[in-house]
């Protein structure tokens, strides 16, 4: 505002409100707080093409047509939808409890023989293309009991035989009552879901039946009216995916324009203006024999006012222009380029880790919070079902997306055996647990797979003890542990017996793997 506008509101405020303030004369609809410049039609409410642009609502997601056309026939859309779930899912989990190995075995093989990873993988792409889909938790002998909350008391040896996967259109709706339980997870989500199976039957099943698969997040107005579902992943990207494929398609149409041949002839015009019909028919069939023997070893004939030329049509520039586009489809799905189109990494010292590892954190930040409650819910029923019960420390961790190579591997297994034997001389764990961490090794480095359950129940409990709780081959005070003077006779020595056994164990598969 300035000076001479501020001294006039200050005087109508003096006077009692004679004077209008300068801000009542603005048009309606246009605030005060917004940048306009009338004159040049830029700012706010101005007549120019940026005021012309809208963001209407469309919820794509409901297009149920749409979608599965895209998914059949758009091989982008596919990946987009297919990716991210399978490395999500690709290196699965690891337990972490006391459980024997053989218990661990077991709940291992479920995952394989009812083929749950997979029926996991398939809910997860019906979510992210659909917005939402469940799976349904099939219990024997629990069918007529689906509408009642999970007992797991009454889930009896071998008796879950996996999921079925139903999306949101084929036949789940979810009721109107909500869960009202602060302490369950699903605090405020549907209370039960009416499945339709593919015979026909209906089912009312319970919630604690039932796992969500759940596509992106939307706001709680937003979550209503997609009936307590979520967004499409092709909602997000399919503005940049049409201005993708009308570039990629108007530069193959480009091609066909790559070189054009133009004859100019003097008396075209009179020919087609005042000619017969025989007239243009000869002049036609002419060309047409011209253009049919036309060769880099033949003849042209032209008349004297006619012309002969050829156009070309040069491509510099659209590559640039075609993966922009790709970019932006990049980072609307949240892949990168090099994974999602298959493209090595371009520039000079380009490696495309960077990218790589901002894609695998996005990869890891989805099993935690899409994967983890779906496993939270299914290993309680597993254990149940393979172990009649539920150990007290049963966990688990993700195992790591990025595969190592060779070299990675042979470090890593080295670095960890290395580990596990300074632990082992310095007393703290015994034989039994060397060989069982020796063994857990196997499922990240491929070795050590080879120790059977009767190697580590055969093996030592008791730990290697040297001076001082520490192992027999330290040094302490310069002098080898083991080699003391004699005025430390008297202190418990470490049983070397149990040491070198272990050491030529390991050593014996460090060589096994080398050979391999």
């Amino acid at each position: 505002m300035s000076r001479r506008n501020r001294r006039q509101v200050q005087a109508s405020d003096k006077s009692g409100g004679a004077q209008k303030k300068p801000t009542e004369k603005l048009p309606r609809g246009l605030t005060t707080d917004a940048f306009q410049n009338v004159l040049a039609r830029l700012g706010h409410g101005t007549p120019n093409l940026l005021e012309g642009t809208e963001y209407p609502v469309t919820r794509l997601t409901q297009n149920y047509q749409l979608m599965n056309s895209l998914y059949r026939s758009h091989w982008i859309v596919r990946r987009i939808v297919d990716t991210i779930p399978e490395d999500m899912t690709r290196n699965w989990i690891t337990l972490n409890t006391q459980l024997p190995p053989d218990k661990i075995r077991k709940i291992d093989k479920l995952w394989r023989t009812r083929r749950i990873k997979q029926k996991i993988l398939q809910g997860l792409k019906w979510g992210r293309l659909y917005g939402g889909a469940v799976g349904l938790i099939m219990i024997e002998g629990h069918e007529d009991i689906l509408h009642q909350p999970l007992d797991f008391d009454t889930i009896m040896p071998g008796s879950l035989k996996g999921l079925m996967i139903v999306d949101r259109w084929a036949g789940v709706y979810p009721s109107q009552e909500m869960v009202e339980d602060i302490n369950d997870n699903e605090f405020g989500l549907p209370q039960s879901y009416q499945v339709t199976t593919e015979d026909g039957q209906v089912f009312n099943v319970h919630h604690t039946r039932v796992i969500r698969f759940t596509g992106r997040e939307l706001p709680y107005m937003e979550k209503l009216a997609e009936v307590y579902w979520g967004a499409s992943e092709i909602e997000v990207v399919f503005d940049e995916l049409k201005k993708r494929d009308n570039t990629s398609w108007n530069i193959a149409q480009l091609i066909f324009l790559a070189n054009l041949r133009v004859l100019k002839m003097g008396d075209l015009g009179e020919v087609m203006a005042i000619g017969d019909e025989r007239a243009q028919k000869d002049l036609y069939n002419t060309l047409q024999a011209q253009n049919w023997l036309m060769s880099n070893m033949g003849m042209y004939l032209l008349g004297k006012d006619d012309d002969f030329a050829t156009h070309q049509y040069t491509f510099s520039g659209l590559n640039d222009i075609y993966e922009s586009f790709m970019l932006d489809v990049a980072g609307a799905c949240q892949i990168p380029v090099t994974k999602l189109f298959g493209r090595s990494p371009a520039g000079m010292n380009s490696t495309g880790e960077s990218d790589m590892q901002n894609y695998y954190e996005t990869v890891q930040q989805a099993q935690e919070s899409t994967l983890s409650p779906i496993l939270d819910k299914l290993l309680p029923i597993m254990c149940m079902s393979e172990l009649g019960a539920i150990p007290d420390d049963i966990d688990y961790m993700f195992n790591p997306i990025r595969t190592p190579n060779d070299k990675d591997v042979a470090e890593l297994a080295d670095k960890k055996t290395t580990s596990i034997i300074n632990v082992y001389n310095a007393g703290i764990i015994d034989q039994r647990t060397a060989l069982k961490e020796l063994k857990q090794l196997g499922d990240t480095t491929g070795m050590f797979t080879n120790i059977t359950d009767e190697d580590i129940e055969n093996a030592d409990e008791s730990t290697h003890q040297g001076e001082m709780g520490f192992g027999g081959d330290l040094d302490y005070g310069g002098f080898p542990l083991g080699t003391e003077k004699a005025n430390r006779t008297s202190l418990p020595q470490g049983d070397s017996s149990s040491v070198e056994k272990i050491k030529r164990v390991i050593d014996r598969f460090r060589r096994r793997f080398r050979n391999s």
